[in-house]
């Protein structure tokens, strides 16, 4: 290993930039290239989703592409990111449960608090186990370090809420993926610029986009015998580690003394974070407002998601998930220009964007509906 890492510095290739790059490779391939053969199987095994009276398509689609998506990714992050696993030990542990409990779910359909104690259990893992929790709130409500009990209390909250979150965004073609790419890129070119003690975090989040960006190809074709869904497996898989890249990135900007490890302070990183996966927040709290303030369970399943409203304005599910991305990237963009300002603030004026999108499909389709 010294040896080659010697021949690429003599060759002027940091060692860096080829993981990143075979990583990707790797993981567009192996995603690409798995997933015929699992849509294969399950149309073979009936192993479909069935169009119920909240879907948005109308024919049995098999739902277990996020097999592919968690192959792809345990394989080239294990690779060509090792390191992660080495810091953070729970990791590939948690990515194989979520995996066990997706494709169960996805196959027979857990009951909800069976689901809900696998992911306190992985959450448990990942908080408690590799010490990945929320340990300052930078000022946001008052508040900065946090008690050790309650830093793991809501951090195992913010992953439960956000594997759950990423879930319901799920439901027409493209979005759950395209925001999953989104979020992935603005947190890898964000270690990126933090320094190469980031790096593994930056190959983590390229193998995801390269993943991702080969599972759309499928989930958005026009033909009915390659397209795919994520299913409950994916979306889990894709919430988790976007929620434990949000929280190593938070962690980034607590001012600490490390050896070997710049030190970095930005007391908006809570609302930066917050702003990246604002669409699934927003989406969730939305639609438990609603249910609640008409005196339906919460978890009740219903058509009050900010995509229904898109595709009952008429749009299709690509226009539907482009214009969703492109607003909440505004969004981002807007924090990101404001991110000096104070914390309170700025997460403010996140929300409140949040919600007007979450409204304005809303707004137009009562508009249409009084001038007809």
């Amino acid at each position: 290993m010294d040896e080659l890492k010697n021949l690429l510095q003599h060759a002027g290739i940091a060692q860096f930039y080829l993981k990143l790059v075979f990583g990707m490779v790797s993981s567009f391939l192996l995603t690409f290239f798995t997933i015929p053969t699992i849509s294969k199987i399950s149309r073979r095994k009936n192993l479909m989703d069935e169009p119920g009276v909240r879907s948005s398509h109308l024919r049995k689609i098999p739902n277990l592409g996020g097999i592919a998506i968690f192959y792809s990714i345990g394989v080239c992050a294990s690779v060509f990111a090792f390191e992660l696993f080495d810091i953070y030990k729970f990791l590939f542990a948690s990515l194989v449960i979520l995996l066990y409990i997706g494709v169960m779910d996805d196959i027979v359909v857990m009951r909800a608090y069976k689901k809900l104690i696998a992911q306190i259990i992985v959450t448990a893992f990942m908080v408690i186990g590799s010490d990945v929790r929320l340990r300052s709130f930078f000022g946001l409500f008052g508040i900065y370090e946090l008690n050790y009990f309650f830093s793991v209390a809501i951090s195992i909250f913010t992953f439960i809420v956000l594997i759950n979150a990423f879930n319901l965004i799920d439901g027409i073609d493209g979005l759950a993926g395209g925001y999953s790419i989104l979020c992935s890129a603005m947190f890898g070119i964000s270690y990126f610029r933090l320094g190469e003690y980031n790096y593994p975090l930056v190959v983590l989040s390229g193998t995801i986009i390269a993943s991702v960006a080969a599972f759309l190809y499928y989930n958005l074709s026009a033909q009915r015998n390659t397209k795919i869904f994520m299913g409950d497996t994916g979306s889990m898989i894709l919430g988790f580690l976007l929620a434990f890249t949000a929280i190593c990135f938070i962690d980034i900007f607590i001012d600490k003394e490390l050896p070997g490890v710049p030190r970095y302070y930005l007391q908006s990183a809570p609302s930066i974070a917050m702003a990246i996966l604002i669409l699934p927040i927003v989406d969730t709290l939305n639609v438990f407002i609603i249910r609640t303030f008409k005196g339906q369970s919460p978890f009740r399943a219903d058509r009050n998601h900010i995509h229904h409203s898109l595709l009952d304005l008429g749009l299709t599910h690509r226009r539907s998930t482009f214009y969703i991305l492109l607003y909440y990237l505004m969004i981002v963009g807007t924090a990101y220009y404001f991110r000096h300002i104070n914390v309170n603030v700025l997460l403010l004026v996140i929300i409140t964007l949040g919600f007007m999108g979450a409204y304005l499909p809303k707004g137009l389709l009562f508009i249409r509906k009084k001038s007809n």
